[in-house]
């Protein structure tokens, strides 16, 4: 019987003294390179899922049931303004009252979407305009003011890692800004230059360093044949030899545009996870293409 005693003390000491592992902060976000963020922020405290694969759009991109129930259980949703967060809010919120929503344009300035061939007045605009554009994080700029926000909001949900979270939070900072000056040092000498594109991702990131986008399309809208050879007569004068293209959507326009201009297609992915590396090759991309 006094064995069986000091076993069960034994037990119940170990059990007691046993620190109890906090489950990491589950956060959703909308897009890879949020999930970038939101992981060196948060780091082993956090658990992130992505609504928004590889190779899908944002722009067309429908939730998945599983998705949905993955969301219904998490502590924050992190949204970036594409056009199926509203959507799907009322049915987020329905599924999980309790869920905390944190907008990524908070304290951002928005611009607008260029509309094909960079001329307001080739189609109505005003659906453009009330949204903004929303690649807001391809500005090192935006990103730094977006993590600020991050890093509050997972302070408030999580705060016994608060430490953790500014530590992250202050190195992340630095990282940006060493990022910025070295795509502002290789793109400097480009200032002024257009860069074309097939749908207008990188305004954010052509005004951060000087450049300017000159999309082929935009809000879905494919050019007619007055932009067409208003864009392929532009190009030539200005000597583009290079059109971006993103996986995200279909280059057969861009490349019969490209035939036509003796130029030729490079992908740049606005929505690799690897945001860090991904803009210096972006950087580098552009750069090359006049040379």
């Amino acid at each position: 019987m006094y064995l069986i005693i000091r076993n069960l003390l034994t037990v119940l000491i170990l059990v007691i003294s046993t620190p109890v592992v906090a489950e990491p902060l589950s956060v959703y976000v909308t897009i890879l390179p949020q999930k970038f963020f939101v992981q060196r922020l948060g780091g082993e405290h956090v658990q992130v899922s992505v609504m928004v694969g590889p190779g899908q759009s944002p722009e067309t991109f429908e939730p998945l049931p599983r998705q949905m129930a993955v969301l219904s259980r998490a502590a924050l949703f992190y949204r970036i303004g594409v056009p199926f967060e509203d959507a799907w809010m009322d049915t987020v919120q329905s599924a999980n009252p309790r869920i905390a929503l944190l907008d990524a344009r908070q304290g951002l300035t928005l611009r607008e979407m260029e509309p094909a061939g960079g001329h307001h007045h080739d189609y109505d605009h005003r659906h453009a305009d009330e949204r903004g554009d929303p690649h807001i994080w391809l500005d090192p700029a935006n990103v730094r003011i977006m993590i600020g926000h991050l890093r509050d909001q997972l302070i408030a949900l999580d705060p016994a890692h608060a430490s953790a979270y500014r530590e992250n939070h202050a190195r992340f900072q630095q990282e940006l800004v060493e990022l910025e000056q070295e795509i502002r040092t290789l793109l400097n000498p480009l200032k002024g230059r257009r860069f074309m594109v097939f749908h207008p991702s990188w305004g954010y990131f052509a005004d951060a360093f000087g450049l300017h986008q000159l999309p082929i399309e935009s809000e879905g809208k494919e050019p007619g044949a007055r932009t067409l050879k208003r864009l392929i007569e532009q190009a030539r004068a200005e000597r583009v030899r290079v059109i971006f293209v993103q996986r995200q959507f279909s280059q057969d326009q861009a490349s019969a545009l490209a035939d036509a201009m003796g130029a030729r297609l490079v992908s740049l992915d606005p929505l690799a996870e690897s945001y860090l590396e991904n803009m210096r090759q972006v950087a580098r991309a552009i750069s090359e293409a006049y040379q």
